[in-house]
């Protein structure tokens, strides 16, 4: 593990080589006996002591070494590269290059190497027709963008980052290019044919072909949202060459002026991966499940298994999802289960970080947008395809339609794993996405899962399976976002998300996630953490809940360009029991936070004017028990504001899931110093009557909807918009009535190898800021994901 630290920390450094010699330049000169250290420049004499072996000729060079010479962009003479006619191998690995001349000349060359440098754009490659070999891991600023511009602009390119990407290059240079041929022509035709006179002038054409690209390039859109930068570049591309062949316009070469288009665009930085191993054809079939349960103790959510697999389940369409009418029957809960440790996935090429290694993605992408050919290679590369057999039991549901069944976090790249259970899922938040008013790309599409000893990031739309990250020894129990001003170079601020994933170890892992890069972790308690969560207002504010029976709250700092940071305990929340479930009041967010617990719900106060650090509760919530009574002594294992004063919340009473008012109920407390209130109920949802735990809870503000998972893998849904304007009201009265659910999703029948698969719990499920991806984790390693029709 030290082998691979010591590999990230020069990783780490290349940023600051350049001002480190300069400082050791200038000691050295101040000093008698100092000896002396000058930076190093290319000329013939260097070019030809370093060639392998050394020559006596510049024409006569075919391999030649210019790493970890603290070269930058202008020491590559163009003048003197011309005359390497006949170079094959070129390294210039560990320097300090932020770009490529656009006039190298280097017509032979076939290997190239430009690993840990500081490289912004890969388009001025073009120059390199014949480059079959190329690396350039370790460069921050590089995303899946630019590998897949490579894999265009270098037809003979057969390993990109030490992985042959023959197939996935050929599928971006044909099928890629003919369907985005296609849009771009079928815009054409749809909306700007018709605008053109059949006798146009120079200034007419100027000015369409301005709007035309402008459209086209927004409205355009094709594959995940993670290579939207690709799709947009290719597009524009496409739309040039179509109007110069069909008006006779000008193409624009200048490539630079859209790289630079939006720089504050999200980032992804996975690379594309060819499995190097063919594995056996896996089918599984849509079966229900079942599962042995008992109850479990405390610091262990139900038995969790380490995963590291990547497989896809492929739904066909027409089979949607199903209205369940009966609530599911009561079952015992699982076992705990000491997590085990694993060894990180030889298979996955990544950086190591902090110890662990985080790989890259694979790339898994849904059946029915690929061809034959395709498809088989998927299912040598261990992609599981499932498909639906059809229930007889219900009615076929449209209103969802199942996208992808992914078993992501299998432990030791197993199929047969259906043991690792998942927890905690949320939606990457979306940066600055220019002038794109797509619906589908105005919201998120990336997720991230964690369970067992990985966090996977997925595109919901794809399936595709972007990023994922592996610590052997933890155990994820749960992951949020935030997005961090960060300096990227020349004091240049943008834009980033950072993921935090915690869990057994009591760890905090903090994750660049478009650098492929865990900068950094927070020892944050010693006992497993449960969840954490960062302020909707300070960007910086994280919160941690732990076994401890503690929630803290850290300051993490923003990384400089070497991923310096420093972080910081602001304060310490004292809980008589073990907090589940945390969540900021949408009102007050810097003053208030509530959080549901393994006996009772409770509320602090977080203001940090207050000079105390360590603070106990302010008010504890009594519900009704399955008698009735007022009872503080409750698991609350579900907790979400459905809007800024309506909590929803699943506690003591089976069958049931509570509504209640956040103001109205604090607000009893008055002046003085009762610290036990009574909440004010709102409305009952009707539930599973099951007693199993932690099937957590989740809302989504905008649509007014409650979503819950139940011990039957179906996922309950509420539409409760026709009751919010009513409970607005000072004087609006409980729901006599326990409201039942809109709709239930029906898992679907699963089978694997002809084996049924059964005994399902849905541990968590959550939608995106719109509605139109919803994803449900299981207690059987497969993340389901739907999409609202």
């Amino acid at each position: 593990m030290w082998e691979f630290l010591d590999q990230s920390l020069v990783a780490q450094e290349r940023y600051t080589l350049g001002r480190l010699q300069e400082e050791i330049l200038q000691l050295c000169s101040d000093c008698s006996s100092g000896v002396k250290i000058k930076m190093s420049k290319i000329t013939t004499e260097l070019l030809l002591e370093r060639a392998v072996p050394r020559s006596t000729r510049l024409r006569k060079i075919e391999t030649l070494n210019l790493s970890k010479l603290q070269l930058k962009t202008g020491d590559l003479d163009p003048r003197l590269f011309s005359r390497l006619r006949h170079l094959q191998k070129l390294d210039l690995s560990d320097n300090l290059l932020d770009k490529f001349p656009n006039s190298l000349t280097l017509p032979d060359l076939r290997v190239l190497n430009c690993n840990n440098n500081q490289l912004e754009d890969v388009t001025a490659l073009k120059q390199f027709p014949l480059l079959e070999e190329l690396t350039y891991e370790n460069n921050v600023y590089l995303t899946l963008n630019d590998d897949y511009k490579v894999m265009f602009l270098l037809q003979n390119l057969r390993l990109l980052n030490g992985k042959d990407i023959t197939k996935l290059a050929n599928h971006v240079r044909r099928v890629n290019s003919r369907k985005l041929t296609s849009k771009v022509t079928a815009h054409w035709k749809k909306f700007f044919r018709d605008q053109l006179p059949e006798k146009y002038t120079a200034e007419q054409v100027k000015s369409i072909k301005k709007k035309f690209l402008k459209s086209v390039q927004t409205n355009v859109v094709y594959g995940p949202s993670s290579l939207s930068e690709f799709t947009r570049w290719r597009v524009k591309m496409i739309a040039e060459e179509f109007l110069s062949y069909s008006l006779g316009l000008e193409l624009n070469t200048d490539t630079e002026t859209e790289e630079k288009m939006d720089e504050n665009e999200e980032e992804s930085a996975e690379g594309p991966k060819e499995d190097a191993e063919d594995v056996g054809k896996v089918v599984v079939t849509p079966r229900k499940r079942k599962r042995n349960h008992s109850k479990s103790g405390s610091g262990n959510k139900r038995s969790r298994s380490q995963a590291n697999t990547e497989k896809e389940a492929v739904l066909n369409p027409k089979k949607s999802s199903q209205v369940q009418d009966d609530p599911a029957p009561d079952k015992a809960r699982a076992s705990n289960q000491p997590a085990k440790e694993a060894i990180p996935d030889q298979e996955a090429e990544g950086t190591q970080k902090n110890g662990e290694q985080f790989p890259r993605g694979q790339s898994n992408r849904r059946s029915s947008q690929l061809t034959g050919e395709q498809k088989s290679q998927e299912q040598d590369n261990g992609v599981v395809n499932l498909t639906p057999i059809k229930n007889s039991k219900g009615k076929e549901d449209v209103s969802a339609e199942p996208l992808h069944f992914l078993q992501c976090h299998s432990k030791g790249n197993s199929r047969e794993d259906f043991k690792t259970q998942l927890w905690s899922c949320v939606f990457e938040p979306l940066l600055d996405c220019g002038a794109r008013k797509d619906p589908i790309v105005g919201s998120s599409r990336t997720v991230a899962t964690c369970g067992g000893e990985s966090v996977c990031l997925i595109d919901c739309e794809t399936g595709m399976v972007l990023k994922k990250y592996k610590v052997a020894t933890e155990e994820f129990f749960s992951v949020a976002w935030t997005t961090l001003p960060m300096v990227i170079s020349d004091s240049r601020k943008k834009s980033h998300n950072i993921l935090a994933a915690a869990g057994r170890r009591g760890i905090v892992k903090l994750i660049h996630v478009a650098a492929d890069f865990c900068y950094g972790e927070i020892k944050a308690h010693k006992k497993p953490i449960a969840t954490v969560c960062f302020s909707p207002t300070r960007e910086t504010h994280l919160f941690t809940a732990s076994y401890d029976k503690r929630i803290a709250l850290w300051d993490i700092g923003i990384p400089d360009c070497d991923y310096n940071f420093k972080a910081s305990q602001l304060l310490v929340l004292e809980s008589f029991s073990v907090p589940l479930r945390i969540a900021l009041v949408p009102t007050c967010p810097e003053q208030y936070l509530l959080a549901g617990c393994e006996e009772g719900c409770f509320t602090w106060n977080i203001k940090l004017e207050k000079e105390q650090k360590s603070r106990p509760f302010e008010v504890i919530f009594q519900f009704p028990d399955e008698e009735g009574e007022m009872t503080t002594s409750h698991r609350v294992d579900g907790l979400a504001f459905l809007n800024d004063d309506v909590v929803a919340s699943k506690s003591s009473k089976p069958g049931c899931i509570y509504l209640w008012s956040w103001s109205r109920s604090f607000d009893t407390k008055g002046k003085g110093c009762q610290r036990t209130v009574s909440a004010v109920i709102l409305a009952e949802l009707e539930w599973s009557t099951t007693d199993l735990s932690y099937l957590t809870l989740s809302t989504c503000p905008a649509k007014e909807h409650v979503f819950c998972g139940d011990e039957k893998g179906s996922v309950w849904i509420y539409n409760l918009s026709n009751y919010t304007t009513a409970w607005s009201s000072a004087k609006g009265k409980r729901s006599d009535k326990r409201i039942p659910p809109t709709q239930i999703l029906k898992w679907p029948e699963l089978q694997s190898n002809g084996d049924h698969l059964s005994e399902i719990l849905i541990n968590n499920v959550i939608t995106d800021p719109t509605f139109t991806y919803l994803v449900a984790l299981t207690s059987v390693n497969i993340t389901a994901i739907w999409k609202k029709s």
